[in-house]
């Protein structure tokens, strides 16, 4: 069970956009771990949810290092292609992590749905479950999510994954073409971030 807020915490991911992510995130009087001096692989995905799939990680890491682990597990989903790519969001990357390869084979399976996809609004929205695990606390998962549509074209180099071809709602502009500090006041994982924002 948690007794205190937390003071040191492992961020459970190999991902560099996202450990800069979350590194933003949390409060700078916590201690910040990365994974930068642990060798050993990442879990596999088994979970069928964004939720199991954090929790996996946080658990995975927190035993390897016996401290406090936030991990998170997110993607796209988009309607449709049935939701997906969703969980296996970063597995469309390939082992290179190559997402222009990724945001290709989104347009490509986008096209033989609907050859005239561009002249409408593709709905689409990312998901964020983060969870924390660890010695002496009480395991917490949440999800925070964002609605958007599929842009027509790739838009813009900064963020990763994903964000150049997301339009959140409201917006004119992708992830990829937004400044982090704008991205980071409204995208999905700072939804997740603000319902556990109080454990530290």
């Amino acid at each position: 069970m948690q007794r205190q807020k937390i003071r040191e915490i492992v961020i459970g991911t190999n991902n560099k956009g996202k450990l800069r992510e979350i590194r933003d995130l949390i409060p700078k009087k916590v201690k910040v771990l990365s994974l930068k001096n642990i060798t050993a692989k990442s879990p596999k995905e088994t979970s069928k949810t964004f939720k199991g799939n954090a929790l996996l990680k946080a658990k995975y890491y927190s035993k390897l290092t016996g401290k406090i682990c936030l991990a998170d597990d997110s993607g796209l989903e988009i309607d449709l292609l049935n939701k997906a790519p969703g969980i296996y969001s970063a597995r469309w990357s390939g082992k290179k992590n190559d997402f222009n390869s990724a945001i290709k084979k989104v347009f490509k399976k986008i096209n033989l749905k609907d050859k005239n996809w561009k002249k409408r609004n593709i709905k689409a929205r990312f998901k964020c479950a983060l969870s924390i695990y660890g010695p002496r606390f009480k395991t917490v998962s949440v999800i925070g999510k964002i609605e958007g549509t599929i842009s027509k074209k790739k838009l813009g180099s900064r963020g990763f994954g994903y964000d150049p071809i997301f339009i959140p709602i409201g917006k004119k502009i992708t992830f990829g073409q937004m400044r982090p500090e704008m991205k980071h006041k409204i995208d999905h994982r700072f939804k997740a971030f603000k319902k556990i924002r109080k454990f530290f």
